[in-house]
């Protein structure tokens, strides 16, 4: 074709017939002489003359011909950008076909059960980036169709024709990776979805294991494994945190006189810390134990202060009870079995307000909580009993040498009445001979 029209071309410019234009290039033939120097060579070319005297329809050919070519220069290097276009487009069509991206389900299905992960041949790990990457080479498609189709609109304007065989394979080929994007989608979309669904049940699995064990935990902290009697265990609260404690479960009644009594085991230094603390609304310290850094222990109530003459921290299992009545706040101090101490003015003719809560290990700063890890006990305690009123020392001297078991009327020391936290721990709790022993 491009032989073809380069031969029109030549005819034309040349005059190399046409009925249209020879009556008219008879009428107006000239012959033109030009001198030449005697010492020219006539057979070297000289510059052509300028044509004089054109009529109005050589110049109109003389446009259609540099038009033609113009033309037929643009059409030449289209079909060079389309054949590149079908090239580049064939390589990826043929990379499809031979699974590059397609891939085998089946090895896919093979490799992920082998190794647990989402292993795609070549493609990304992750579904969403193989499917942003498939995206973007769609787009980069589709923009080289829309420069192609407005290259034949320029094509169009300028008279050429684009070839319509062209354009419909690349439709065709479009199509056809387009249906190909789409499939694999589809398949990364069931690849998460069963990812996801593995996820789901692996974290049920984890769950469920969790539960399990934090259920056997809870049942360790409320002691469902037993002991011989239900008095029979201890409380350990081993590390100085404000997370580990114990907490009485029975209700305070409102008392005009009380007495407590516990055997605790400590050698923390410096200071025991608080063996337990009763706290009401709008007072934390109703009734406190406490031995803080290098002071003596002390008896609060009602944030009014007692300093004990007592002496637990070498490590020994030791026997206290401390009294204490509303009337002329008169308190006694006992350690095993003996009374130590004995004062007065100490809170009188307050009553003890009832319900609050009882905090074995930790003083408290608002009721049942805000504790302070520096004033938390270290150790052991057992058999702590409360009573509404003031034991006798021979009372007192029976259960210290364990010749008399006297629960509590008000707190009695039972197993299902007390609630560990934390990492507090109960155990099997020595004989009373043996701790008599000890001590």
């Amino acid at each position: 074709m491009l032989a073809f029209l380069a031969g029109v071309v030549c005819f034309f410019a040349f005059g190399g017939g046409g009925s249209v234009t020879r009556a008219e290039e008879e009428k107006s033939a000239r012959f033109v002489c030009t001198s030449i120097p005697i010492e020219a060579d006539p057979s070297c070319p000289l510059p052509p003359m300028p044509m004089q005297n054109t009529s109005p329809q050589e110049d109109d050919l003389r446009a259609t011909v540099i038009q033609l070519r113009e033309t037929i220069l643009q059409q030449k290097e289209t079909i060079v950008n389309q054949r590149e276009t079908i090239k580049e487009l064939t390589s990826k069509l043929n990379q499809c076909e031979n699974g590059d991206l397609k891939g085998s389900q089946g090895t896919r299905r093979k490799d992920y059960s082998k190794s647990g992960k989402d292993t795609m041949g070549d493609l990304p790990r992750d579904p969403s980036e193989t499917i942003d990457q498939l995206g973007r080479t769609m787009q980069a498609l589709k923009d080289r169709l829309e420069n192609l189709e407005q290259q034949q609109l320029r094509a169009n304007t300028s008279g050429a024709s684009f070839p319509n065989e062209l354009r419909d394979l690349l439709q065709r080929r479009l199509s056809d990776l387009e249906n190909q994007l789409l499939s694999k989608v589809a398949e990364l979309e069931d690849e998460k979805s069963l990812l996801y669904n593995e996820t789901t049940a692996h974290r049920q699995r984890t769950e469920n294991t969790l539960n399990s064990l934090l259920e056997r935990i809870t049942e360790l902290e409320k002691g469902t494994s037993g002991f011989k009697s239900p008095e029979d265990f201890k409380v350990s609260l081993p590390l100085r945190t404000n997370y580990l404690y114990g907490k009485i479960k029975k209700a305070m009644p409102e008392m005009y006189a009380f007495t407590v009594c516990m055997w605790l085991k400590s050698s923390a230094s410096p200071g025991i810390g608080t063996p337990f603390s009763y706290a009401v609304p709008g007072q934390a310290n109703e009734i406190v134990l406490i031995e803080w850094g290098n002071n003596p222990i002390e008896l609060l109530i009602n944030d009014k202060v007692a300093q004990l003459p007592l002496t637990v921290s070498d490590g020994r299992w030791h026997h206290i009870c401390i009294t204490w009545t509303t009337r002329d706040g008169l308190w006694e101090a006992y350690q095993d079995g003996e009374k130590l101490g004995t004062g007065e003015n100490l809170a009188p003719w307050h009553p003890i307000k009832p319900g609050g809560v009882i905090i074995l290990g930790q003083e408290q700063d608002t009721v049942g909580g805000r504790f302070d890890a520096t004033q938390a006990f270290v150790g052991e305690i057992s058999q702590f009993n409360i009573w509404d009123r003031v034991l006798s020392a021979q009372d007192i001297m029976k259960m210290a040498n364990c010749t008399s078991n006297m629960p509590g009327n008000v707190v009695p020391w039972i197993d299902n009445n007390i609630e560990v936290f934390g990492g507090a721990t109960k155990w099997a709790l020595e004989t009373c001979e043996e701790r008599i022993f000890e001590s």
